[in-house]
C-alpha cells in the first residue's frame, strides 16, 4: 500500500514567462512612488468625502452608481487604519498624517496593473499570436492617460479591470465549449464571467454596457447552440440554464449584495437622509429616528401631525401654513379668495403641525381608546397653530391657474362657504380596511366637493409667500404619482383640548418608537430610484467635454498643481496610441465591409477560419468601443475625459489584431496561397477536367495533377500561376481557372 511512497512526488508547472514580466513591470509603472503628491488629486475630494462616511458608518447617496466602487475604496482605507477624519473640501489641500493615502490608492493602482496581463490574456484567448498579444498588453502599459487615471483614488481602472476580467473569463469559458463543457473549469470561468460583469456594473453603471455586449455575444452563441443537431434537447436545456443562472442570476444576486453591505455598514443618519422618505429615515440612527423614537404607529381622531410630500423634489417640505393671506390681487390681475396661505415649507417649523380631527365632533383631542383613522375616512386637517380648517373651492392656485387654491378657510361672513372636508385615501394598502400609520402608510387627500387631490406643484411663491413651495388642488389627477402622495413624519396623541396649551404641546418634542423597521427590499428599492432619478444641477466645468474631442484628444484634464514647484499632473493621452487606435478601427471597419460585400458576391478573400477569426475579434473590440462610446452622446451629464477610457481600452486591444491581420493576410508574396479550401478547375483548352478538385499548388507547377476527392488547400488569389490564371474564388472549395 505504500509502494506510491519509493517514488519521489514530482510537481510540475508550466510559467508564462511573458505574463510575469507583464504583470510585474505593470505593478512597478503603477505602484512606484505612489504616495506622491501628498495633496488632494482632482476627484479624489469627492471619493475622499463618501471614504470618509464610510469609515463613521455613516449614510449617503452618490447619483453617480452604485456603491461597490466606493466600499473598495473605503476598504483601503480600514486596511490603513483611517478613521475618516480629514476635510476633503478643496482640490490640492495637503494630506495629514493621519490618512493613509498609499492605501487608499493601492487598490485602483493594483487593478491598473493587472489590466496589463489580462489584456495579453484576451489576445491569446483570441488565438491571435503571442507577439500580437505582448504589443497589446504594452500598449495598455505604457498609455499614460490610463497610468494617471490608476495611480490616484478614482475608479476608472478598477471599472476597466472588472471590464477586462469579463471579457476573458467568457473567452476561456467559450474556448472550453468547444471541447470540455460542464467541467469545473468551464463552470468556474462561466460564473466569473457573471461576477466580473456584476462589479463592473456596482463600480459604475458604464459597466452596463459592457455587460450587455456579452450578454448579446452569449445569446448569439446560445442560438447556435439550439441549432446543433448533435446536442441532445436535455443537453441544450442544461447548456441555455447554466448561462442563465451565471449570467443572469449570478450577477443580479451580487448587485443585491452590494447594497446590502453598503446599508448594512451605514447605519447612522447622516447629510442625505433629507432626500430619503421619512421612513427610510426612520430606520437609521439618529436623524428623525431620535425625533420619531417611540410616536404612536396609528393616526388616531384628534393626532397632532406634520405630513411630509413623498416627492422631495425640488426639494424635501412638509404641509404648512401661516397667518399670511393670499394677496387679493396677484401680479396678473387675477383676484384669489384672500384666505389663509398653505405651502410646503422645506425646514421643521412649529406651523407644520396638523390635528386630524373627526367631522363629527367637535374635540380636537385622541379619545380613550384611540379611533384611528382607516383607509376611505372623511377628515378636516386643523392647523395647530392658527387652529383653521385645510379648505380649497373654485379658485385658481395662485402660479397654477388651472389648478385650484389651497388655504385655510378665514370666514368673511360672505357667499363663500367653508369647504374643508376631506378623505383619506392610503395608496399602500394592503386591504381597504387599512389603518393610516405614522411614516409606513402613503395617503392622498381627496377633496369630498370637488374631488380635487391636494398636491405639491413644486413651484416656489414669490414674496408674499416667502418663497416657499405652492401646494394646490389637481382637478384631474389620473394615477399616484408622488407629488400627491403623502407620509405622517411626526406623530403624537393630542392631550390639550385648550389652544393654548395646545401651543405649548406642540412645541415640545415627540415621544414615542415605530416598532416596524423597513425590510432590505423597500430600503433597496428606494434607494436604487433615488439614485437612478437624483438630479444634480449640473454646470458647466471648465475641464468638460464632448464625445467627439474624445477621439481627436482635443481635451484634458489639469489634475493637480503645486503652488510652489509648479509640478503638474494632467490626464491626456499618448498620441500615438490614440492615432493609432483610430486608425485601427477605421481600418477594421473598411475591411470588414469589404469582405462582407465580397462574400455577398460568393468571393473570399481570406480563409474562412480567418474570417471568424476577424469577426469574433471585432466583434468584441469595436464592439466594446462602440458601447462604451456611443452611449456618450444622448447623456445630458457633464462629461470628462476620462468617461472615454474603457472604451479606449478597447480600440488598444484592435491595434494588434488590424496589424496581425494586415501582416497574415494582405502584406505578402502575391503569388502565395490565401483563400479558399481548394480548387475545382472549369476548364481547359481541348480537354474538360469538370469536377477534379486539383490542389492549389498544382497551379503553380509544370504538370497538373488530378486529385479524386475533396482536399482543404488554400488556393491562388486572383492573379497568374505558371500554367493556369485565377479568375475569383466563387466559394469556398471552387474556383474559375483558364489556361494562359
Amino acid at each position: 500500500m505504500l509502494g506510491f511512497l519509493k517514488q519521489p512526488v514530482v510537481v510540475t508547472a508550466e510559467i508564462n514567462v511573458n505574463l510575469v514580466a507583464l504583470t510585474v513591470m505593470g505593478l512597478v509603472n503603477r505602484l512606484w512612488a505612489l504616495s506622491y503628491p501628498r495633496a488632494v488629486v482632482f476627484d479624489e475630494v469627492y471619493y475622499g468625502q463618501f471614504v470618509s462616511l464610510y469609515m463613521k458608518r455613516i449614510f449617503f447617496v452618490d447619483d453617480s452608481g452604485p456603491p461597490f466602487g466606493h466600499m473598495l475604496l473605503a476598504f483601503g482605507g480600514y486596511l490603513g487604519g483611517f478613521d475618516g477624519n480629514f476635510l476633503w473640501n478643496r482640490i490640492g489641500a495637503e494630506y495629514n498624517m493621519n490618512v493613509p493615502i498609499w492605501s487608499l490608492r493601492l487598490l485602483p493602482a493594483l487593478t491598473g496593473a493587472l489590466c496589463v496581463p489580462l489584456a495579453y490574456q484576451i489576445l491569446v484567448e483570441l488565438h491571435f499570436s503571442h507577439c500580437a498579444a505582448l504589443g497589446a498588453a504594452l500598449l495598455i502599459l505604457f498609455e499614460n492617460s490610463l497610468i494617471t487615471q490608476s495611480r490616484l483614488m478614482l475608479l476608472e481602472s478598477v471599472l476597466i479591470f472588472f471590464i477586462l476580467l469579463a471579457i476573458l473569463s467568457y473567452l476561456k469559458f467559450y474556448n472550453l465549449q468547444k471541447c470540455s463543457p460542464f467541467t469545473a473549469g468551464w463552470w468556474f470561468w462561466l460564473l466569473l464571467t457573471g461576477v466580473a460583469c456584476s462589479c463592473a456594473v456596482g463600480v459604475k453603471y458604464m459597466g452596463l454596457f459592457t455587460y450587455m455586449l456579452l450578454l448579446a455575444i452569449a445569446g448569439v452563441h446560445s442560438w447556435h447552440l439550439i441549432g446543433d443537431q448533435t446536442l441532445s434537447n436535455v443537453s441544450v436545456l442544461c447548456h441555455l440554464l447554466a448561462r442563465g443562472l451565471a449570467l443572469v442570476v449570478v450577477p443580479v444576486a451580487m448587485y443585491l449584495s452590494f447594497f446590502y453591505v453598503h446599508l448594512t455598514l451605514l447605519y447612522r443618519s447622516g447629510p442625505h437622509d433629507q432626500i430619503m422618505t421619512s421612513a427610510f429615515q426612520a430606520s437609521l440612527e439618529g436623524g428623525l429616528a431620535r425625533i420619531t423614537q417611540g410616536q404612536p404607529l396609528e393616526v388616531a381622531y384628534g393626532s397632532q401631525i406634520t405630513l411630509r410630500n413623498v416627492l422631495g423634489k425640488p426639494m424635501p417640505c412638509w404641509l404648512h401654513s401661516h397667518k399670511s393671506t393670499y394677496p387679493i390681487r396677484y401680479e396678473n390681475g387675477r383676484g384669489s379668495s384672500h384666505q389663509q396661505q398653505v405651502t410646503c415649507y422645506p425646514f421643521k417649523d412649529v406651523n407644520n403641525w396638523w390635528i386630524v380631527k373627526d367631522p363629527g365632533r367637535q374635540q380636537l383631542v385622541v379619545s380613550n381608546p384611540p379611533r384611528p383613522v382607516r383607509h376611505g375616512h372623511i377628515v378636516q386637517l386643523v392647523h395647530g397653530i392658527t387652529t383653521r380648517y385645510l379648505n380649497t373651492h373654485d379658485v385658481a392656485a395662485p402660479l397654477s391657474p388651472h389648478s385650484q387654491e389651497i388655504s385655510c378657510y378665514i370666514d368673511y361672513n360672505i357667499s363663500m362657504p367653508a369647504q374643508n372636508l376631506w378623505r383619506v385615501e392610503i395608496v399602500n394598502r394592503e386591504s381597504d380596511t387599512d389603518v393610516w400609520k405614522t411614516i409606513l402608510s402613503e395617503v392622498r387627500f381627496v377633496h369630498v366637493n370637488t374631488s380635487a387631490v391636494l398636491k405639491l406643484s413644486g413651484a416656489s411663491l414669490p414674496e408674499w409667500g416667502y418663497r416657499q413651495l405652492e401646494i394646490i388642488g389637481e382637478k384631474l389627477s389620473k394615477g399616484y404619482h408622488q407629488s400627491i402622495l403623502w407620509n405622517v413624519e411626526e406623530h403624537r396623541y393630542g392631550k390639550s383640548q385648550e389652544q393654548k396649551e395646545r401651543e405649548v404641546e406642540l412645541h415640545s418634542p415627540t415621544q414615542a418608537d415605530i416598532s416596524k423597521n423597513l425590510s432590505f427590499v423597500a430600503r433597496f428599492t428606494e434607494l436604487q430610484w433615488k439614485i437612478l432619478t437624483l438630479k444634480n444641477e449640473d454646470t458647466e466645468h471648465k475641464y468638460s467635454s464632448s464625445p467627439l474631442d474624445w477621439i481627436t484628444m482635443d481635451t484634458n484634464i489639469a489634475y493637480w498643481f503645486h503652488p510652489l514647484s509648479g509640478a503638474q499632473i494632467h490626464l491626456i493621452g499618448n498620441v500615438l496610441t490614440w492615432a493609432s487606435a483610430n486608425v485601427a478601427t477605421l481600418v477594421y471597419v473598411c475591411l470588414f465591409l469589404w469582405y462582407l460585400l465580397r462574400r455577398r458576391r460568393k468571393i473570399c478573400d481570406i480563409p474562412e477560419d480567418a474570417w471568424r477569426l476577424w469577426v469574433s475579434a471585432g466583434g468584441l473590440c469595436v464592439g466594446g468601443w462602440a458601447v462604451n462610446y456611443l452611449p456618450f452622446f444622448m447623456m445630458e451629464k457633464t462629461l470628462f475625459l476620462y468617461h472615454y477610457l474603457p472604451a479606449l481600452t478597447f480600440q488598444i486591444l484592435l491595434i494588434p489584431v488590424v496589424l496581425q491581420h494586415l501582416t497574415d493576410h494582405l502584406c505578402r508574396y502575391p503569388g502565395k496561397p490565401t483563400g479558399c479550401s481548394a480548387v475545382l478547375i472549369s476548364g481547359d483548352e481541348g480537354s474538360e477536367m469538370m469536377g477534379f478538385i486539383v490542389p492549389a499548388a498544382a497551379l503553380t507547377s509544370g504538370t497538373l495533377h488530378y486529385v479524386p476527392s475533396v482536399v482543404t488547400l488554400p488556393c491562388l488569389p486572383e492573379g497568374h500561376g505558371e500554367n493556369y490564371s485565377v479568375n475569383a474564388c466563387t466559394a469556398p472549395g471552387k474556383v474559375n481557372c483558364s489556361p494562359v
